[in-house]
């Protein structure tokens, strides 16, 4: 009788837990995405998965395409994004810094050619243009993509810094004539292309056939999208040292038990379904073992740039 109520006390505790497992998983998955490219394609390269993590997860999942790095930001310290599948690095050092406990790093992505583990800032101009190098660009007209970018501001304003001195502010000691925010990478270009800025930053791995716009980045997006050409339009005179591929990240305080089955399915998509993986990423990359370790020089950078101003 002992033994047949300890069971009965088991079966209904191992109810009750399941029970609470299922009231505490979520039903709907915020996936937030980083403005600053064609929004329209940016949704349609994530709609697949939206449809794995729908099936594997039994959710939800909204595509929260933000208008710029800042919603994104703004999203997972306010509980309203779940998960990032291509963080700038940036963006994720201001998280950090508002809060070290928010995230979770998941993983990192790197390059299926060369197991690269980073990409590049470059300044372009056009192809047709006179300038060769930084210094020819003087007096000249300049776009940033965003100010929560790694590649559109935070590594190329360093390097402004202390090759002219000043601060976005004064356009460096006035050497440029005029610096603006476009709002992201798609924009730089065009803006390159469209003669709104003389020169631009945005990003690229820089490895791979330069035709198609390398393994990933602005490039390879836009190529895809509709520029077939693009790489005969633009010149690159500028490229910086390689910048740690952004994390891949979950909302820190996700039940614990639902956190962890999505991070097994970010994996699992990856693996099962890469090229939806790839599509979703901006280029061809798989997810590797990553820490903070990786992150902090970005982190101080941006703590520096915090508390310096621009």
């Amino acid at each position: 009788m002992k033994k047949l109520l300890r069971l009965a006390v088991f079966v209904a505790g191992s109810l009750t837990a399941m029970h609470s497992m299922a009231e505490d998983a979520p039903k709907e998955l915020n996936l937030g995405i980083l403005g600053g490219q064609n929004a329209t394609q940016q949704i349609g390269d994530n709609q697949c998965v939206k449809d794995f993590f729908d099936k594997e997860l039994n959710v939800d999942t909204k595509l929260r395409n933000s208008s710029d790095y800042s919603g994104v930001i703004q999203g997972l310290l306010g509980k309203k994004v779940d998960m990032v599948l291509s963080m700038s690095p940036s963006s994720f050092a201001s998280v950090y810094i508002n809060d070290p406990k928010a995230v979770d790093l998941v993983g990192i992505v790197i390059d299926d050619t060369d197991k690269s583990r980073g990409y590049h800032s470059v300044v372009v101009v056009k192809a047709d243009s006179p300038y060769q190098k930084l210094s020819d660009l003087k007096g000249k007209s300049f776009g940033f993509a965003d100010p929560d970018s790694t590649s559109g501001y935070l590594i190329p304003n360093q390097t402004f810094k202390k090759e002219f001195g000043g601060t976005t502010d004064n356009k460096y000691n006035n050497f440029f004539s005029s610096v603006t925010f476009s709002g992201g990478h798609e924009q730089d270009i065009l803006g390159v292309l469209n003669g709104q800025f003389e020169g631009a930053v945005t990003w690229t791995s820089m490895i791979g056939d330069r035709e198609t716009g390398y393994t990933s980045g602005a490039f390879n997006r836009m190529i895809r999208m509709d520029h077939p050409d693009l790489m005969k339009k633009i010149r690159i005179i500028w490229e910086s040292p390689l910048i740690p591929n952004g994390p891949i990240l979950v909302r820190s305080d996700l039940p614990p038990a639902f956190k962890a089955k999505l991070v097994s399915a970010i994996k699992k998509l990856d693996k099962d379904d890469h090229a939806c993986f790839v599509k979703a990423v901006g280029g061809k990359q798989h997810i590797g073992e990553t820490s903070l370790a990786e992150y902090q020089q970005i982190i101080d950078m941006k703590r520096e740039l915090t508390k310096g101003g621009r």
